[in-house]
């Protein structure tokens, strides 16, 4: 367990943090820009000081102002990977990934330089210097760098803040098999959404300095305070469900979701493997009748959980799907139309094609519906 509670004023912002985590996995540290992420985990590497609080992993206080306990930041063995890639320029690739491995002498070695530079796909790099590598590259030789220091909890601070979105997309399979093989924790922060969706177990979101929400990726997906920070077009229940058939032909997969099977765009599925998806409400249907002649092919049923306002007189309408939970966008005149209220069995109507973009895959570790 990560466990976290600090205090800090700064400049006139004052930061209040508390919250609790499993580990492994990775906490995700989620919001808009100035909201305290950066600062959170600069007190936690033991970079800055804070007013009061305490930090504990796995059992192991690193700091406790309480009882004037603090570990220096030097022996707290947490990895940090900042947004620029901090590499030396003087040193090629190997020579910068060694020096990981210098700061840790001493300390019990639990992943190799080999498994590193496989993991991370470095083994064509290592004679090159850092002017010679792209953005995306850069990142995984700090990723590895700092794996190699042997910390027992990672910290990523918006790492792929400067890449572009092709880089990015090269880069963030890098991540998730680190968090699918390594028994490292990890607090990813990020104001990108999509980056949270891939990789986190946990979710804190912050506001202002204060966390107003945090659970995992599914149970935030449905929090009205990620709405306010994402917008109305970004709203959508998350769910990881398993794939149970797959159309090779066609890159098509059935992925059990609740009680109702999903089909999704999916190259490569394996049968038994999980998927997070991402279903945003602007993109569902509800119809309170079986529906035909439809060319949707994907129906799953389910009874309304609640019902809320939303923006410029729309609703948002949660469904029950069988354990599990989405949203849809519907018009208020729909729902009286509709009669919908909490109890109402409806049909939650899903275009294959609106899962473009919003299908990953999920943590090995995380529980499905």
């Amino acid at each position: 367990m990560l466990s976290v509670t600090l205090n800090k004023r700064r400049d006139g912002f004052g930061l209040r943090v508390a919250f609790d985590a499993p580990t492994p996995g990775v906490v995700a540290l989620f919001g808009r820009s100035g909201c305290g992420k950066s600062t959170t985990i600069d007190l936690i590497a033991g970079l800055l000081e804070p007013d009061e609080g305490r930090i504990s992993l796995d059992g192991v206080v690193l700091l406790d102002t309480a009882d004037r306990a603090s570990v220096p930041a030097e022996r707290r063995r947490i990895g940090y990977v900042f947004q620029d890639s901090r590499l030396f320029p003087h040193f090629n690739v190997n020579s910068n990934l060694r020096y990981g491995l210098k700061r840790a002498r001493g300390v019990q070695q639990r992943i190799g330089f080999e498994e590193v530079v496989a993991l991370l796909g470095l083994g064509a790099l290592l004679g090159r210097r850092p002017n010679q590598l792209s953005g995306g590259e850069r990142q995984r030789v700090a990723l590895g760098r700092a794996l190699l220091s042997q910390p027992q909890l990672l910290l990523l601070d918006e790492p792929l803040a400067s890449l572009d979105a092709a880089r990015r997309d090269e880069v963030l399979p890098y991540f998730e098999a680190l968090r699918d093989r390594l028994s490292i924790p990890m607090i990813y922060v990020s104001h990108q959404f999509d980056e949270v969706l891939r990789l986190a177990t946990h979710v804190v979101l912050l506001d202002a300095g204060k966390v107003v929400a945090q659970g995992s990726p599914a149970e935030i997906s449905l929090q009205p305070e990620l709405r306010a920070i994402v917008g109305p077009e970004a709203v959508g229940a998350v769910l990881d469900g398993r794939i149970t058939a797959v159309d090779p032909q066609r890159n098509l997969a059935d992925l059990q979701l609740g009680a109702g099977t999903l089909r999704i765009s999916a190259r490569d599925a394996q049968v038994g493997s999980t998927v997070r998806v991402q279903l945003l409400a602007r993109d569902i249907i509800l119809a309170t009748e079986p529906p035909t002649s439809l060319s949707v092919r994907t129906a799953i049923e389910g009874d309304v959980e609640s019902i809320t306002d939303d923006e410029d007189d729309a609703r948002l309408v949660r469904v029950d799907v069988g354990g599990a939970s989405v949203l849809a966008r519907v018009t208020a005149a729909a729902v009286d139309a509709l009669r919908l209220q909490r109890g109402t069995h409806v049909w939650v109507l899903i275009k294959a094609v609106s899962m473009r973009g919003h299908t990953f895959t999920a943590p090995a570790t995380t529980p499905v519906s």
